[in-house]
């Protein structure tokens, strides 16, 4: 990553459920799980749900730069409900973090890639959903710093 471009990056896996965050280092190198929150679905239309409050609460405690959403594209690259689903919720979330930008990425696989990896370290059952959204985050948040990597060399 170029010298401008220095900060934390949160990366966010939005689930039905759950949302798994995790963080980068300010030199966009390695990718932490940090924390899962717990979906707010109760709010009315003008409320903000705890959880985008949490996440704007999480974006100043760690003075992120950008948070980067992962956007479940299907196989065939398409979008569908659940990629409507994250679209929405990101574009909620810009309105409650800006000016701190919120950048969409690819994220086919990034859960099953998580579980996948938890479960050949020993988690599984209840602690594996414990903390496979976080995995997850740390896939897609990891997948991203790569990619932009690979862009600056």
């Amino acid at each position: 990553m170029s010298e401008s471009s220095r900060g934390v990056r949160l990366g966010v896996d939005v689930g039905q459920v759950r949302v798994g965050v995790a963080r980068s280092d300010p030199h966009g190198i390695l990718a932490t799980p940090l924390v899962t929150l717990a979906r707010d679905l109760t709010t009315g239309p003008d409320a903000v749900p705890s959880d985008l409050a949490q996440l704007a609460q999480l974006v100043v405690e760690h003075e992120a730069v950008e948070v980067v959403v992962g956007l479940p594209v299907n196989l065939a690259g398409r979008h569908g409900p659940a990629a409507q689903h994250v679209l929405a919720y990101a574009g909620r979330l810009t309105g409650v973090i800006a000016p701190v930008p919120v950048t969409l990425t690819d994220e086919r696989m990034s859960t099953v890639v998580a579980s996948r990896r938890l479960a050949e370290r020993g988690v599984r059952g209840k602690r594996q959903r414990a903390v496979v959204d976080q995995a997850a985050a740390v896939e897609i948040l990891q997948s991203w710093l790569e990619a932009q990597r690979r862009r600056t060399e």
